[in-house]
């Protein structure tokens, strides 16, 4: 199978994640395409250095620029897109790719999402206790930082689209029976370190998300749908004793949407960088 990474400015992560990945892989079993966009840090010579993953260097910072130039270069399917902060190991890889390998009519998955909390402030840890109940990410493809396609999954576009939200994209362009959570693979997600840092990536996030819907439906896309009453009737209500997390994470999430609307969707990288340090 092929793995693509796309990478910005990740010389404190990359390294960590390709060991991790390569760690339990037999001689050329995976086929790995860093795409290192836009970098002003070691991204590039830090992925090299890890023994059997080829780098591709784009010179505009583009999560989309990249994820293209890496799909140019690499050479199999089934085919992994790994975000560059997500550790995932040759036997979770093995794993995704069996799901959309056999005869089931599943062309695309992801792995089950573990939000990492450990130590966050209060409103951080509110946020997630909601957000990581929320039904919009059973059986979804984004939010997970890993992604596979199939040969034939991949044949349904030409190319990324211009914007941040790649996982949404993909995610809009098969059926429920054809993606599926793979729950035996974990894919650990960190959150931010910082309230701040959250609200300044849930910020670009939404504004991204909104810009993708709106190119989506001019193409006859249908992206997923956001039920805003979902953190209230399909979390909160159900369970009382998330009334005051349910609290904070309106808040924030009222706060983001305002920051939303001031943020260009291309006018940053769309992730936190707190958890880089």
């Amino acid at each position: 199978m092929s793995i693509v990474v796309a990478a910005h400015n990740e010389a404190t992560v990359i390294g960590r994640t390709l060991r991790h990945l390569l760690a339990g892989a037999e001689l050329g079993e995976f086929d790995v395409v860093v795409a290192a966009n836009g970098c002003t840090d070691d991204t590039a010579g830090a992925a090299r250095a890890v023994p059997g993953v080829r780098v591709v260097e784009v010179e505009r910072a583009s999560k989309p620029a990249a994820l293209n130039a890496g799909d140019a270069a690499a050479a199999s399917f089934p085919r992994i897109y790994l975000d560059a902060d997500i550790t995932l190991d040759a036997a979770g890889a093995r794993a995704l790719a069996a799901a959309v390998s056999g005869p089931s009519g599943v062309i695309a998955a992801a792995p089950r999402r573990v939000l990492d909390v450990k130590g966050r402030p209060l409103l951080v840890r509110a946020y997630f206790a909601v957000n990581g109940r929320l039904p919009a990410f059973r059986d979804a493809l984004f939010g997970r930082g890993a992604i596979v396609l199939s040969k034939d999954a991949r044949a349904r576009f030409d190319e990324f689209p211009d914007q941040f939200a790649d996982d949404l994209f993909l995610d809009a362009l098969f059926a429920v029976g054809e993606k599926r959570e793979i729950a035996a693979v974990r894919s650990v997600v960190a959150t931010p370190t910082r309230t701040a840092d959250l609200l300044r990536r849930l910020g670009r996030v939404r504004s991204a998300n909104t810009t993708l819907r709106e190119v989506s439906k001019n193409a006859g896309v249908a992206v997923r749908p956001v039920r805003k009453a979902s953190w209230l009737v399909d979390v909160v209500l159900p369970r009382p004793w998330l009334w005051p997390a349910g609290a904070c994470y309106a808040a924030l999430t009222l706060l983001a949407e305002r920051r939303a609307r001031r943020t260009p969707a291309g006018a940053a990288w769309a992730r936190d960088e707190s958890t880089r340090s």
